[in-house]
């Protein structure tokens, strides 16, 4: 019985997959409609990946069941619904003109180079280098519609943050700020659950003028954590060398 649990624990951490798939049929389809919806699958694939690693540790999955690395398919299903999707859907949905589409090879290749670092964390508990967020990045790139030059800064800055070595927030660790920011997050979560629900309510799948606030109201929260984040690392360097990734690990870039 231990062991078929464990094994419904890797069965639970690969419906991240099944969200991938039917974000990218969404994504392919294309229409505003389908947009909404594959955001939808992204959230519901983040709340996958944001509980396996518990129940993965509860359920001892390393020990009952040593041949089988959920690791690794925990990276498998992170790359695609945190990177891969997420900048197809920023091409598909036109964010940038057809001449910039090439540059978003660069945040691809950027979180490939990510994902392969041996140390997601540092030994203070922070993540090393800019975490894998292009699901967030897609989601106001996409709805807020910068002219295109802002959305090609803003990729390609935060495709170089993954190479330098600042620390960023990791908000199941102890400490204060973490507590903070892991409640705004909380709240954070819920608005964009809500402007989900309005876009996918409307028929269109376009935002309306109240949404379309909110929208930018919620962004307050993304530009807090980077902020937040680069201010940590004016108190000095990190507290340890960067431990490898391990069982307390998760979210993009960090595994069981």
């Amino acid at each position: 019985m231990a062991r078929l649990l464990a094994w419904c624990v890797h069965l639970y951490t690969a419906l991240g997959l099944v969200a991938a798939a039917a974000i990218a049929v969404l994504i392919v389809r294309g229409g505003s409609a389908d947009f909404a919806w594959a955001f939808v699958w992204m959230v519901l694939a983040t709340l996958i990946d944001g509980t396996d690693g518990m129940l993965a540790r509860r359920a001892r999955v390393k020990q009952l069941l040593p041949g089988f690395d959920g690791s690794r398919l925990d990276d498998i299903v992170d790359f695609l619904n945190y990177t891969a999707l997420p900048l197809l859907l920023v091409w598909r949905a036109g964010v940038l003109p057809a001449h910039l589409s090439g540059w978003l090879l660069v945040p691809l290749l950027a979180s490939a180079y990510g994902f392969c670092q041996t140390s997601a964390k540092t030994d203070d508990g922070f993540f090393l280098g800019f975490p894998s967020y292009w699901n967030v990045v897609a989601f106001y790139l996409h709805l807020c519609r910068p002219a295109a030059w802002i959305a090609l800064v803003v990729l390609v800055s935060l495709a170089l943050l993954t190479f330098i070595p600042l620390r960023y927030l990791y908000l199941s660790q102890p400490g204060r700020l973490n507590r903070l920011t892991a409640l705004a997050a909380a709240a954070w979560a819920l608005l964009v659950v809500w402007i989900l629900y309005r876009l996918v309510s409307s028929t269109s799948g376009l935002l309306d003028e109240p949404t379309e606030r909110l929208v930018w109201i919620s962004l307050v929260f993304p530009v807090y954590y980077m902020l937040a984040s680069w201010t940590i690392n004016l108190r000095g360097p990190p507290g340890g060398p960067p431990r490898r990734r391990g069982a307390s690990a998760s979210g993009p870039r960090a595994v069981r």
